[in-house]
């Protein structure tokens, strides 16, 4: 959990910071973002002692690793692509990795994860369908590809899930399925009003 939620910290302070541009080494500002995560990730630790909960340098070392692991993708792709490659990679180590099982620790908190996650999954992918794949809404190819891509997360997650011995989790995948058919019926919908106002438009000019 300390990995993947710095993970998504760099990537949120990123966006803050310069969600235009790669992350380019020689420049003082990718250090000082370094820096700040590094540094609140070692005060976050040490102040646990004052709470009732162990210090533990190796939840300082995730940190730091979850902090330069988004790093490195942000000086590979664009903010956009890594976002989604990041996205995907959260809900597999959230579902599969993590020693926390939030399905039994929380169960609301379980189903508003999946409720969530895989939505803006959902909409990362078709933001970025454009980049090797020449489809628009609302044609039916388009509507096949978007849905392909987090049915296919959702499919490796939840296989992986079995082999780990973490069950189907049928509840998870309803929800999931759900979130994923809103979030793509409301984007097609979307389009194919503007679809259908075009003409108009053109009668008018």
């Amino acid at each position: 959990l300390h990995f993947l939620a710095y993970l998504i910290l760099v990537f949120l302070l990123w966006f803050a910071v310069s969600p235009d541009q790669k992350v380019v080494w020689r420049k003082a500002v990718v250090w000082w973002v370094f820096i700040v995560l590094t540094g609140y990730g070692a005060v976050d630790e040490l102040l646990q002692g004052f709470t009732g909960r162990n210090c533990d340098v190796m939840d300082i070392v995730a940190n730091i690793a979850g902090a330069f692991t988004g790093l490195i993708l942000l000086s590979v792709l664009t903010f956009w692509p890594a976002a989604l490659l990041v996205t995907g990679a959260v809900i597999f180590g959230i579902t599969n990795i993590t020693r926390a099982n939030l399905a039994e620790l929380v169960p609301v908190t379980n189903a508003m994860f999946h409720l969530f996650a895989y939505p803006i999954f959902s909409m990362l992918w078709i933001c970025y369908m454009h980049l090797f794949l020449s489809l628009k809404p609302p044609k039916a190819k388009w509507l096949i590809a978007a849905i392909a891509g987090p049915t296919v997360l959702l499919l490796t997650v939840k296989l992986f899930s079995v082999i780990l011995g973490k069950g189907f989790g049928l509840r998870e995948v309803i929800i999931s399925v759900v979130g994923i058919a809103a979030t793509i019926t409301l984007i097609y919908l979307v389009a194919l009003f503007h679809k259908t106002q075009e003409p108009r438009h053109k009668t008018q000019d």
